[in-house]
């Protein structure tokens, strides 16, 4: 008796119910056995996830690697040169282009429909995030002391007010 429950058809018949029982409400097999959602819930369980819109490769697949991402590669270069700059005592200057490498992935990840691993999240949340904190940090490097290339006056009236001198 164990020997028929062990055969290799026995096994592989255990293994397609298996694979065929629902095990949330939201998918139920269909006329050929493969499960199917029938609403727009999600699942309990994920069993993957989805690659972002625009996850694709940027450039084709027969590409060396390096030239199928080249969006994040630019960027990266370019926050890697902000960062030796930085290093080498131009803080003003290395933090100003990190900041516009992130305003350029920004750009890039808005304009070019495939951008490879650019693409982290939804492409409106990845404009905002890239843009956001490249706004934020380029305008930080253009404000540091001594002599700001940019006065922001109600900046300097808060200032002011938060610091005695």
């Amino acid at each position: 008796m164990s020997a028929e429950r062990n055969s290799p058809d026995a096994v592989e018949a255990r293994e397609r119910d298996e694979e065929l029982t629902v095990r949330d409400p939201v998918s139920a097999p269909d006329a050929e056995g493969v499960p199917r959602r029938t609403t727009r819930r999600f699942p309990l369980f994920t069993r993957d996830t989805a690659r972002p819109e625009g996850g694709g490769r940027a450039a084709s697949g027969d590409a060396p690697a390096p030239a199928r991402q080249w969006p994040i590669l630019a960027v990266l270069l370019a926050v890697g040169l902000g960062l030796l700059l930085t290093a080498l005592d131009l803080f003003r200057l290395g933090t100003l282009l990190i900041g516009v490498a992130l305003l350029a992935g920004a750009v890039l990840r808005w304009l070019v429909p495939d951008v490879g691993m650019l693409a982290v999240r939804s492409r409106f949340t990845d404009i905002v995030t890239y843009g956001g904190l490249g706004l934020a940090i380029a305008l930080l490097a253009l404000m540091v002391q001594p002599n700001p290339w940019l006065e922001i006056p109600f900046l300097k009236d808060t200032l002011h007010f938060t610091v005695s001198s």
